[in-house]
């Protein structure tokens, strides 16, 4: 399960708000991968929308927060309307070679390819600032762990990571399953200090999408 911190306000991964959410979270075949959550459902029900930025501002509003930090592209719709309801700064993370004075992380495996490092602009966190990542979903924890190393290397400190989902599958898988551990990815980056949390996990994620006879999976990483 997701990291408890203790000092927030709690919200119950799956909890009655996430099985509600949940129900506007279909999954598809796409990348490759059986089971793809596609934010489209809720973002196009407002109060379901709505629902979720509440208790995501709800949960950080007694935090620290000095900025608050959104990864490439779901995290740049989720992290704005969080980052308005706090008052808060937001700070884009993107692809390599979208923004003018940026650096940039190693590059990282995800669940489905290797991508090329997140970018942040030098100037958007300052040393010693705390900050709050957003993201649609956890699953190995790739992109994750590099945002993380991003606010390190501008000497920031990350108080947490959160995200809508979270695939327990890949928080600590048996070495038979052949699935990546995203505790031991965080360990080896020296990340393993910063708590992830999701509202939602792969428990409740049952709704599978209908799709037309023509559905190709025409996604663009395998």
């Amino acid at each position: 399960m997701s990291t408890p911190n203790t000092t927030l306000p709690y919200y119950e991964q799956d909890g009655p708000e996430a099985k509600e959410i949940a129900q506007y979270l279909p999954y598809f075949p796409f990348k490759g991968i059986p089971r793809f959550y596609d934010i489209g459902g809720f973002l196009y029900e407002p109060k379901i929308f709505q629902k979720i930025v509440d208790i995501f501002a709800k949960r950080y509003e007694t935090l620290e927060i000095d900025a608050i930090a959104g990864l490439d592209a779901r995290g740049f719709v989720l992290g704005p309307p969080i980052a308005l309801a706090l008052q808060k700064p937001f700070v884009m993370m993107r692809k390599k070679g979208k923004m003018p004075n940026s650096v940039s992380s190693d590059d990282y495996k995800v669940e489905y390819g290797t991508r090329s490092g997140l970018t942040v602009q030098r100037d958007k966190i300052k040393e010693g600032q705390r900050v709050l990542i957003i993201d649609d979903l956890v699953a190995t924890g790739g992109t994750l762990s590099s945002a993380i190393s991003l606010v390190k290397l501008l000497g920031g400190v990350v108080v947490e990571c959160a995200c809508v989902v979270e695939l327990k599958m890949f928080i600590d898988p048996s070495e038979e399953s052949g699935l990546p551990s995203r505790t031991k990815l965080f360990q080896g980056l020296g990340h393993a200090e910063v708590p992830v949390w999701g509202l939602i996990s792969e428990d409740v994620l049952t709704k599978e999408a209908v799709l037309p006879k023509e559905y190709v999976d025409d996604g663009e990483e395998h």
